[in-house]
């Protein structure tokens, strides 16, 4: 069954996979305008990893763990037309959430829950995702020791969403919008959900290990997220 779901896996199109045992964790910002569906991304990013045998941390912050487990379920129900994320074997082993309140959240007190997970064999991921990240708060300093913290601990892949505001001007001459802009060194590549009349398009601002070149895009339905039929 996993591999059926894999093969299907809407966002395959990117060619995005997990970085090779001891290369370069792969890192990736997410962006869009808020309520635009980054978390639904994620999660299909966060799957996909969980399809191919790897445990992913998913970090949540200012957002509860019922409703991040709610989008695990409607996101796979919706991939594999009705199947439950508790019907496929082992899949729930493979991923661990991990709540933060957006006045709380911090590198040292990631750094102390995992250390604790991992020091007690609980959960050891390969893979992170975090949703909901404070860019306008937080500095690159900050961001770029959490980067290369969570790179130390041997994770193959990072995920992280960011908010862009509707008339910001502020971008570089890449066309890569704040606050993408202003850490894009940090990123290996960076995706823009946009939408237009119709549907809506994740466009490829940079692009370091995706099948699709920076300038390209992937059409997206706007009522579930995932890859467009032609």
């Amino acid at each position: 069954m996993g591999n059926e779901i894999q093969e299907k896996h809407p966002l395959r199109a990117l060619g995005i996979d997990s970085a090779k045992a001891g290369e370069k964790a792969s890192r990736g910002l997410l962006m869009a305008r808020a309520g635009l569906g980054k978390t639904a991304i994620l999660v299909q990013f966060a799957l996909d990893c969980m399809l191919q045998g790897n445990n992913v941390l998913h970090v949540a912050i200012g957002e509860g763990i019922d409703k991040t487990r709610d989008w695990y379920a409607d996101m796979l129900a919706t991939i594999t037309d009705g199947e439950k994320l508790e019907n496929i074997p082992g899949i729930m082993q493979q991923r661990m959430i991990m709540t933060f309140k957006e006045s709380a959240f911090s590198k040292a007190l990631l750094e102390e829950r995992l250390d604790d997970l991992v020091k007690q064999n609980i959960f050891q991921p390969d893979c992170l995702i975090v949703d909901g990240y404070d860019f306008a708060g937080g500095n690159k300093e900050e961001l770029a020791e959490l980067c290369s913290y969570m790179a130390e601990r041997g994770l193959k892949m990072i995920w992280f969403s960011a908010v862009c505001h509707r008339g910001d001007e502020h971008q570089k001459e890449g066309g890569i919008p704040a606050p993408g802009c202003d850490v894009e060194e940090l990123f290996d590549n960076i995706l823009l959900i946009s939408p237009h009349e119709k549907e809506i398009s994740l466009d490829v601002l940079k692009s370091s290990s995706t099948q699709v070149s920076a300038g390209g895009s992937l059409k997206l339905d706007p009522s579930t997220m995932l890859l467009k039929k032609d």
